[in-house]
């Protein structure tokens, strides 16, 4: 675990959200089990595989020592530690330990000059997926490049989860983005998350499953950008070998001429091929744009196994 230790020694006092350490990468030859995030004020120590307890003392030390040399005064450590392991993963099940200090109540962190509701002490999905800061980035940049367009970009924003994505295009100047959602939980911290950052118009919340919810959508269309971020696999709701191309039937409809689509895909053991064979197949007039870079933390030893974030147009008038 030496990489992790001398990753929290080098590390700058976080402000925003953001990952620290990303041994699940492989570019850290013994240390892929680990992963280190930052939420303001809390750290949180995630590890895939079990630990002993000399091993978590050895984290502490370093973390105690390095927030020593870049601490606020007078401001504690405080730190969260979190179990994954086979076992726990099949179960759906997590571990969570506060390890030192407190964690906020409610918690508030901020990205880029945004503001999100995050939990970090149960579940396993924390609120703010780290690996899409830059998928959030593009969204913000492409959304202000076409402030001026009347009457104005409409999004939608689908597994919306808690709406981030929502937030930074109508901070970019977004006329509408419609959300959607089956988690009501979610969709309900994406409210919060619109208030936090004083957002009281623009965005509509729908609690639905997308997939009984087509007419609904299209009605509310077409759209000038599509965001299509599923799970990579939830039993019972979302099976990407077998859904994505449900959404990407789906998506010439929905896209207003010259519109684009974000389609991301965090399956491991599907490639970036996987996406494009579904697009060229089910809505061959869609043009492949880019490739959007994950953030450099997330850097992986074998790049088709990270996240996949794919940026495609649809034909000009």
């Amino acid at each position: 675990m030496q990489a992790l230790l001398d990753a929290i020694a080098a590390m700058p006092l976080p402000t925003d959200a953001v990952r620290i350490f990303h041994g699940r990468g492989g570019r850290h030859p013994g240390c892929e089990q680990w992963s280190l995030d930052a939420y303001p004020p809390v750290f949180v120590l995630t590890s895939f595989a079990p630990v002993t307890e000399p091993e978590l003392a050895a984290v502490n030390e370093a973390l105690q020592a390095r927030w020593a040399q870049i601490a606020p005064a007078g401001e504690p450590l405080n730190w969260v530690f979190q179990h994954r392991g086979e076992a726990l993963r099949v179960e759906g099940r997590s571990e969570t330990r506060l390890m030192a200090g407190a964690v906020p109540d409610p918690h508030t962190v901020t990205e880029a000059g945004a503001r999100y509701r995050v939990q970090v002490l149960r579940g396993q999905n924390h609120g703010l997926f780290l690996d899409m800061a830059e998928g959030r980035r593009w969204v913000r940049e492409h959304v202000a490049a076409r402030r001026g367009d009347r009457p104005g970009l409409k999004v939608l924003n689908l597994f919306a989860y808690t709406c981030a994505f929502s937030v930074v295009a109508l901070q970019a100047g977004a006329r509408q983005v419609v959300n959607v959602d089956m988690s009501h939980g979610a969709i309900g911290t994406g409210q919060q998350n619109h208030q936090l950052n004083g957002l009281s118009a623009g965005a509509s919340f729908l609690a639905h499953d997308i997939f009984s919810s087509w007419g609904k959508i299209t009605r509310s269309g077409p759209y000038g950008l599509v965001i299509v971020d599923p799970p990579s696999y939830q039993k019972g709701s979302f099976v990407a070998t077998k859904d994505y191309a449900r959404l990407i039937r789906r998506l010439p409809d929905l896209l207003a001429p010259g519109g684009h689509a974000l389609l991301c895909l965090n399956a491991p053991e599907l490639d970036t091929a996987f996406l494009q064979q579904q697009v060229r197949e089910l809505a061959p007039e869609l043009a492949f744009v880019e490739r959007v870079a994950n953030p450099a933390v997330f850097a992986d030893a074998q790049p088709e196994r990270a996240l996949k974030v794919l940026v495609y147009a649809a034909p000009p008038l």
